[in-house]
């Protein structure tokens, strides 16, 4: 691969102190101009558009790479972040030229005359740079999940076999391929990203976490309904046993590595879906393993899944459960329903598991995992033993 010119990398550091100031101007005034095409439109899950998430979390990437441009290792991981997002959303290569347009379009737009030829030409350059490392990575996704049983590419047809009610607010759905063949095995941990057409809107697109480990046969999801959210609302209410959703292959850098360590699995709300996932993996396949599933909800009624997870554990021998109750109900009782009122926090995982030895996994709301990815990296927890998903665009303080 053709490396970058001094003068391009000289460049695009001194924008950085400009990025950090426009970036988000910049990057709202790309997604506009990329959304003039409706078929480029169609590509992505307009919820983050609308939150705004979207444009923050793309500033907040670009700047990194100007930051870091002359050290590109250090984005090792947010680059495979990206590549996996591209393939789950089925973006290819041919719609890379868009995003080039749109994107030095957008500094014009913001920047003016700054935008100079100089700096436009340094980031074509250095956008190309990325583009082909991501578009390389990319087809390396594709071609593995292709060549694997069940393996395929791009949008399938999948039935809604069954409806499962596991809480107030949480429901599973259990798919099966329509065309009868096999699924491809995911990775405890991962996704998959779906496309449906609801009553008002065509090609939805959603990103839900896989619920169950791999079986080769179907996948299980569990979604949580949000009273403002167009994807579950629609999931909870419209769709039926027997209707058919499309989906691409598993997709995600969060994932059960395989390791020796002890493993804490810590979870807030739905950010239990692929814990559990990750649960029934190890009782499946790892009877050694200590393992230690820790989650916090608000009061038995939206605890989904509870008795699943004991069964799991005790079908493991090797796994402790602690569920803590933020605000329990009259009903609710600490031995019973529950072990410990309040939020999961560090010094509770410092007293209660293998806190200098364990991997530790972290799925959940922004408050939730700014609190402890952070809480146990002060604590002394290594960045190596720390992985967390977040259902969104990655938090800014938590990239940071």
């Amino acid at each position: 691969m053709t490396q970058l010119s001094e003068k391009t990398i000289a460049v695009v550091k001194a924008t950085a102190p400009v990025l950090a100031v426009h970036g988000e101007a910049i990057t709202r005034a790309m997604y506009a101009r990329l959304f003039q095409d409706p078929a480029i439109a169609s590509l992505f899950n307009h919820a983050n558009q609308a939150t705004g998430a979207q444009q923050k979390a793309l500033a907040g990437a670009v700047l990194a790479y100007a930051q870091n441009i002359d050290n590109l290792g250090v984005l090792a991981g947010a680059v495979e972040r990206i590549a996996q997002k591209h393939v789950a959303y089925h973006i290819l290569p041919q719609h890379y030229d868009a995003v080039a347009t749109a994107l030095l379009g957008a500094l014009v737009d913001v920047l003016g005359e700054a935008a100079n030829e100089d700096i436009l030409g340094a980031w074509g350059e250095a956008y190309w740079f990325l583009a082909d490392i991501l578009k390389g990575r990319e087809a390396s996704i594709r071609d593995a999940a292709a060549e694997e049983t069940g393996g395929w590419i791009g949008w399938r047809a999948f039935v809604v076999e069954k409806k499962i009610r596991e809480s107030d607010i949480i429901t599973s759905f259990i798919l099966r391929p329509r065309d009868g063949g096999p699924v491809v095995a995911h990775r405890p941990g991962q996704y998959l990203t779906f496309q449906f057409d609801t009553p008002t809107e065509k090609g939805v697109k959603r990103n839900y976490s896989i619920s169950a480990a791999p079986n080769g046969e179907s996948y299980r999801i569990s979604v949580k309904r949000e009273a403002d959210g167009f994807g579950s609302v629609f999931l909870h209410d419209v769709v039926a046993e027997g209707d058919i959703v499309e989906a691409t292959p598993p997709a995600g850098d969060f994932h059960l590595a395989a390791t020796d360590r002890p493993v804490v699995l810590l979870s807030g709300g739905v950010g239990l879906t692929p814990m559990v996932a990750m649960l029934e993996a190890i009782a499946k396949d790892h009877p050694e393993l200590e393992a230690h599933f820790v989650h916090g909800a608000l009061n038995s009624r939206v605890h989904a899944m509870a008795d699943n997870v004991r069964k799991l554990a005790d079908k493991h021998g090797r796994t402790r459960v602690a569920t803590f109750y933020s605000a329990p109900l009259p009903s609710d009782a600490v031995g019973v329903t529950h072990d410990v009122e309040g939020l999961i926090d560090v010094a509770w995982l410092k007293a209660n598991t293998p806190f200098d030895a364990a991997d530790f996994y972290l799925c959940g709301p922004r408050p939730f995992l700014r609190a402890l990815v952070s809480g146990l990296a002060a604590a002394g927890v290594s960045p190596d033993r720390i992985k967390y998903e977040f259902f969104g665009p990655t938090d800014e303080l938590l990239a940071a």
